[in-house]
């Protein structure tokens, strides 16, 4: 009896054998195509975290921060002078504001007098005044003295009403120019958070490379001392960098005594840091550099890339002579000055000094000759 029942008792399966085939043959197919697709991530090296950047990458983006940054130093710098003539104009406009009320102010005074004189005098009809009189000759002189005196205040409530006009508008321009001037300063201190903003970057990524790493890509990239520069060009000692025959032949070959003087500066200026902003003597950005170079020739360029590059006729770049202002980069946010032999001089960026470089290290965009 209990060997019968015993035998009618089904085992029991496991869970999985209670799929039917298809099932069973699809969830395999399923775990087959999971492994598949680990086995093909883990050899495609999509499954494991991201290698780190290469020095070559790294030095492309600290190019890219650096040249970022610069777009950001000129519109900075435009900002800054845009500031500098609107806060001169608004002082100028307070000035003249405050002259022409107190002239308002003595013409005021003026008509008072000349109200209170004719209050005085009584609203007595001329003719009964005259008939009045005890000497009507000696009224008849004064009607006259009187009708000129009449005269006068009309012209003094002329005067009076135009200097109130010029005052209110005098003061309106203050006003304008009060707020172009709060729109400008803001203008500046956002270019002046993004220029920090893109430097501090480009210092972290510069803190990932070794010392070495650093060494050379300042070699490569132009940011060497002027040391690297002297040995870059076969030259002698930094005396005859800048006093030597280099700065001499690229003077002479200069266009005119002004050109000459402004490469003849740019030579003394060779290892002065670059301070974004800067524009001398101690410092140097690039437009700061240029227009120093120039002003010591006696031309007074405008303060940004964007605004010196109409300083003077352009330049093809087959006829660029020591002098000349290369522009590069598509936005014109980079300049450096010719000084022949398709080199120039330039404030590159922060860490790497005034110095000479060929106008082919960077994408050429224009030239122009400061007339």
């Amino acid at each position: 009896m209990t060997a019968t029942v015993a035998s009618h008792r089904k085992p029991r399966q496991h869970p999985l054998a209670s799929l039917t085939g298809g099932t069973r043959t699809a969830r395999a197919a399923a775990t087959l195509a999971l492994a598949g697709a680990a086995t093909a991530t883990v050899f495609d090296g999509t499954g494991q975290a991201a290698s780190p950047p290469t020095p070559a990458q790294l030095k492309a983006r600290i190019n890219a921060l650096y040249q970022e940054a610069e777009v950001a130093t000129q519109n900075y710098n435009g900002a800054k002078e845009a500031a500098g003539t609107a806060r001169q104009e608004l002082s100028r406009l307070q000035d003249e504001a405050a002259r022409r009320t107190r002239k308002l102010n003595a013409a005021r005074t003026e008509l008072g007098a000349l109200a209170a004189s004719q209050y005085r005098s009584g609203g007595v009809d001329p003719t009964v005044r005259l008939l009045l009189s005890a000497d009507p000759q000696r009224y008849l002189d004064g009607a006259a003295v009187l009708e000129r005196a009449g005269s006068h205040q009309a012209t003094a409530v002329a005067g009076y009403a135009r200097r109130l006009g010029s005052v209110r508008q005098v003061r309106q321009r203050a006003e304008e120019t009060a707020e172009r001037l709060a729109a400008t300063e803001a203008t500046l201190k956002k270019h002046r958070v993004t220029v920090v903003h893109k430097l501090d970057a480009a210092e972290q990524l510069l803190n990932r490379l070794t010392a070495e790493q650093r060494q050379r890509m300042a070699g490569r990239d132009g940011a060497g001392t002027v040391r690297a520069d002297r040995g870059a060009r076969g030259d002698g000692p930094l005396d005859g960098i800048l006093h030597g025959s280099g700065a001499a032949a690229a003077a002479a070959a200069a266009p005119d005594p002004r050109a000459a003087r402004a490469v003849s500066f740019a030579y003394a200026a060779l290892g002065k840091p670059y301070v974004w902003g800067a524009t001398g003597p101690s410092a140097y950005d690039c437009s700061g550099l240029t227009q120093a170079a120039w002003k010591s020739g006696g031309v007074a360029l405008p303060r940004t890339t964007y605004t010196q590059i109409s300083s003077g006729p352009r330049i093809d770049r087959s006829q660029l002579a020591p002098g000349d202002l290369v522009f590069f980069y598509s936005g014109i946010s980079h300049v450096g000055l010719y000084i022949g032999g398709g080199k120039m001089i330039h404030a590159p960026h922060p860490g790497a000094p005034v110095r000479i470089a060929p106008i082919d290290q960077m994408p050429f965009a224009a030239a122009t000759r400061p007339a």
